[in-house]
């Protein structure tokens, strides 16, 4: 009798230690949470320089600042979010022999595009062509060496008729030599659609007023666009 209840004992230890067993731990499952997706971040590009060499057409000569046509590119650049810094190295009164000079101190920043604007002052004190075509390809092979990927532009530009007739032949054709021999975009004449036009001048009719300087950069635009 002692036995079966010892045997009864311990049967019924086990049921209630297994019950207590299988109920331990049991807590409801949890979903396990989401990763959260990786958030997409944006590569910075890094800006290029465009470097506008040139003489007061490019300074902005008599007007307020931000009214020379690289600086209204740059808002054009800026509108179509290139990634592309405009920097006017224009100086009132450069000549091509002065030019020659300046311009490796300009190099030191690296260029990915290279306006020249030069030559307009050396037709105006009749330099002769020879010289200036000497100078103006001095400047162009500095900036080759220097930066032999960079994208070239040459802005051609004309003299009054009273410099003679073959002088003001042998000027223009000067700088579409010069963009041909060097594989320079060409722009003939940089004051197309300003020169002559009195409102579009300044009172000594030789420089662009705020107006003209508009017509200036839609000028170069055109060329510029397409190296970019």
């Amino acid at each position: 009798m002692l036995r079966f209840k010892a045997s009864a004992l311990i049967i019924l230890l086990s049921i209630v230690l297994a019950s207590c067993g299988n109920n331990q731990n049991k807590e409801p499952l949890q979903a396990k949470p989401a990763e959260a997706a990786p958030v997409a971040t944006e590569v910075p590009v890094k800006q290029k320089n465009i470097l506008f060499f040139g003489t007061s057409l490019t300074a902005g000569y008599g007007l307020e600042q931000g009214e020379a046509y690289p600086e209204l590119l740059q808002k054009k650049l800026d509108s179509l979010k290139l990634p592309y810094k405009a920097i006017n190295g224009g100086l009132s009164g450069e000549t091509s022999a002065a030019g020659k000079n300046r311009i490796d101190w300009l190099l030191k920043q690296p260029i990915a595009v290279f306006v020249l604007e030069l030559g307009a002052n050396d037709g105006l004190r009749g330099i002769a062509v020879n010289e200036t075509t000497a100078n103006l390809q001095t400047i162009i092979d500095k900036v080759k060496k220097k930066y032999p990927q960079a994208k070239m532009i040459l802005t051609g530009m004309e003299v009054p008729p009273n410099m003679g007739a073959k002088y003001a032949s042998d000027f223009r054709n000067m700088f579409k030599t010069l963009a041909a021999k060097n594989e320079m975009v060409f722009l003939p004449f940089l004051l197309e659609g300003v020169a002559g036009i009195p409102k579009l001048n300044q009172n000594d009719g030789i420089h662009p007023t705020a107006e003209g300087q508009k017509i200036l950069a839609e000028n170069v635009w055109t060329k510029l666009k397409g190296v970019l």
